[in-house]
């Protein structure tokens, strides 16, 4: 996994509002969310969720057990400011994914919109999906969308790992009931189109 100065470096320099992956308001996932059914005090975590709106329509929707992990301090800090006294309402986790203790089966909903696709060893997979594993309640709600078979090679001039929906599912395996499947087209602040596959399944 890429090292915590690049993505310090990242959000430094460019307004979060200018990065690539930047989502005005993350619909799909929103709308995955909120077809779970899941209470609204159900615990959710947001993996590489850094500076994204998500967290701002979530508070805004009710929910109320919000978690917010990033390996940027400077990504976490824009979104805290952009919330500011709502802030208080977050738990804001600055880890690597792979290396930091979650508690066991906590979480009922996991997200991550663009993480996983940087995993570029299956060494790292692997450390990834024992995370999963360990952190998601039983029957909890997994959110993982990486780039599309047909999308970016590289994203923020890191190389990342593209996935056909049944490749991103192979990658977690029998524990993980997969539910559906569904692309993407995002348009990035530069005018550019990314295609992403968004796969959610459900921890048997």
């Amino acid at each position: 996994m890429q090292s915590r100065q690049h993505w310090e470096n990242v959000y430094s320099r460019k307004p979060s509002t200018e990065v690539s992956w930047f989502q005005e308001h993350a619909a799909l996932s929103l709308q995955l969310i909120a077809d779970h059914g899941a209470p609204l005090s159900a615990p959710l975590i947001d993996v590489g969720g850094g500076a994204s709106t998500l967290v701002d329509d979530l508070l805004q929707r009710g929910h109320t057990d919000l978690t917010v992990l990033d390996l940027s301090a400077a990504a976490l800090a824009t979104a805290r400011q952009r919330l500011g006294a709502h802030a208080r309402q977050v738990r804001w986790l600055e880890a690597n994914v792979l290396e930091v203790a979650l508690p066991r089966h906590h979480y009922r909903i996991w997200h991550d919109r663009a993480v996983f696709h940087f995993l570029t060893s299956a060494a790292e997979r692997e450390s990834y999906v024992r995370q999963v594993l360990h952190a998601v309640q039983p029957g909890g709600l997994v959110i993982v969308a990486t780039f599309a078979e047909d999308g970016p090679e590289q994203c923020s001039g890191l190389p990342v790992v593209r996935y056909s929906a049944d490749a991103l599912h192979g990658e977690f395996g029998e524990p993980f009931e997969l539910l559906g499947h569904l692309r993407e087209d995002h348009t990035t602040p530069g005018g550019n189109e990314q295609k992403f596959v968004y796969c959610f399944c459900r921890k048997v």
